[in-house]
């Protein structure tokens, strides 16, 4: 139901922004839609991939090869760190949420067993901040950018060393906050799947559909300037093949594509988006700031209004240091849950495999990983000459 109402805000929003200034909105529009489009083909492919058992595949894969819980902190975080850069932040968080549960079991717990207090809060924190590196990785990165004529291998190159300086920052950050838990005996149970809902099980993983999606989504976004619309294609080409073989249901693609969310995000961010080139307000106060302190107000902003809308509102104008705004927008939702969508996808996903998400202690992790990572990542965004 409250999807139902950001739905009917967003519409709500969208409507004044023609109705004032109907110009406005249509450039706020072309700016916004790309990157929802986006999206909701990588979280088709995530799904198909998931279907295919690719994640569970890997989940227990981990779960073997790390006899640890240490290890298996380090490599799950490696995991996400990769699939929120690869396939965007919200996939990372809607599909490895419910293997960092059954890696969780796997350490002897028939219940959430210490460990879980690490791995957890790891999917939301490092999917935050492992996706600075792809224009792809999070909306607001096609947002911001939209502006600009950076190719995508261009801004690779320019967010490699904030996104890898952010990564492991995060990652210390819950490591420190967890050492006991990570310092723990393992059990000696194999990695269990009772949490993963039974849309992302298979007995025996099916390598194939999935895997060759994700291939040709990274392919697009790293060769075609504009990928929206072919990755949107790959992602319902995909899904409409397992529909077809009845390895994905009607309501499952639903329930996963959320299409109220992302209408009622699409909405606001039409909104403040026109707001923002009918008001020079914003565009004034960036302009007047360093890259330190336009990071730290784009992660203000995050809290306040959600990330993506905030995109919109501070790069409705051209800004000077859109990089830094970027390392703002991505990493400043791990202040709190209000700041990006893949919050919300991170609690239903826990709650659908049987765990409290832990939602209290994440954001205390993020409020002491957040500060830190924004301003590393801009002192390595400057010390690689962008910013």
């Amino acid at each position: 139901m409250r999807a139902w109402y950001l739905a009917a805000a967003g519409l709500a929003a969208a409507a004044v922004a023609v109705a004032v200034n109907p110009s406005a909105a249509g450039a706020a529009a072309d700016q916004a839609w790309p990157a929802f489009v986006l999206v909701a083909g990588l979280l088709l492919v995530g799904l198909v991939a998931a279907s295919d058992g690719l994640f569970v595949a890997a989940g227990r894969l981990l779960g073997r090869a790390c006899p640890t819980p240490a290890l298996l902190f380090a490599g799950l975080a490696a995991l996400i760190v990769v699939v929120s850069a690869v396939l965007n932040l919200d996939t990372a968080v809607a599909f490895l949420t419910p293997i960092a549960v059954s890696a969780g079991r796997s350490q002897g717990e028939e219940d959430q067993g210490p460990i879980s207090g690490a791995l957890l809060p790891a999917c939301i924190l490092l999917a935050n901040a492992g996706s600075l590196v792809l224009p792809g990785s999070n909306l607001t990165n096609l947002i911001v950018v939209a502006h600009s004529k950076v190719s995508a291998n261009e801004f690779v190159l320019r967010m490699a060393l904030p996104w890898i300086a952010a990564s492991v920052i995060t990652t210390a950050v819950i490591a420190i906050a967890s050492r006991r838990a990570l310092q723990a005996h393992r059990g000696d149970r194999e990695p269990a799947v009772e949490g993963v809902p039974p849309h992302h099980r298979r007995p025996q993983p099916l390598l194939g559909v999935g895997l060759v999606a994700i291939g040709a989504a990274v392919a697009v976004m790293l060769t075609v300037s504009s990928p929206s619309l072919l990755v949107a294609g790959i992602g319902l080409a995909a899904a409409a093949w397992r529909l077809r073989g009845k390895r994905l249901s009607l309501s499952t693609v639903e329930n996963v594509l959320n299409l109220p969310v992302l209408a009622g995000l699409m909405g606001l961010a039409v909104g403040v988006g026109t707001l923002g080139r009918l008001w020079s307000g914003p565009a004034d106060l960036l302009l007047h700031l360093d890259p330190f302190a336009i990071a730290a107000v784009a992660a203000v902003s995050t809290v306040l209004i959600n990330n993506l809308p905030a995109a919109s509102l501070l790069s409705a104008r051209a800004v000077t240091h859109p990089l830094s705004l970027l390392i703002g927008l991505d990493v400043g939702p791990n202040f709190f849950v209000s700041g990006s969508l893949a919050w919300v996808l991170w609690i239903s996903s826990a709650r659908a495999a049987g765990e409290r998400a832990g939602v209290r202690r994440a954001v205390k992790m993020g409020a002491v990983a957040a500060p830190l990572a924004i301003a590393v990542g801009v002192a390595a965004l400057m010390a690689s000459g962008a910013s």
